[in-house]
């Protein structure tokens, strides 16, 4: 049974099928998930849910994952972990450099997904940074 006190992901992928298998994934390693399917939607429900940590696709009609991450590393520290197909250097050197703190290219495990995600909050400090504590003071 997921608890509130489990940690919340925010999943932003405009590909359904995929939206939907890391959802069923991350329940089964106890996490909390909400889902997203554009850019817009993700930053909404990023400033209205405030996740632990947010997995996020960068091709996607729209607002793509790049101005996404250039925008939650305006308002927060909260971890960021891109999940795309796109594995060049390039793509994973922008998206480090904007601020993402890993990068998984698809396909992907699932064990090595919800290693990092848990290597990842570990370092945050888990949901005891959740809320004023890890919003930055300027987004306030």
């Amino acid at each position: 049974m997921i608890s509130a006190s489990q940690p919340l992901v925010l999943i932003v992928d405009d590909d359904l099928r995929m939206l939907h298998m890391i959802k069923r994934m991350l329940a089964l390693e106890g996490f909390r998930a909400l889902v997203a399917s554009s850019g817009d939607a993700a930053l909404r429900m990023f400033e209205e849910e405030i996740p632990d940590l947010v997995l996020l696709d960068i091709i996607m009609p729209g607002i793509d994952g790049y101005a996404v991450c250039r925008r939650i590393r305006e308002l927060s520290r909260i971890p960021i972990i891109m999940v795309t197909a796109r594995d060049g250097d390039g793509e994973k050197a922008m998206g480090l450099g904007l601020g993402a703190d890993d990068y998984v290219t698809k396909p992907f495990s699932a064990s090595e997904l919800s290693a990092r995600i848990r290597a990842l909050l570990r370092r945050a400090g888990g949901r005891e940074r959740h809320g004023a504590g890890y919003i930055m003071a300027a987004a306030r």
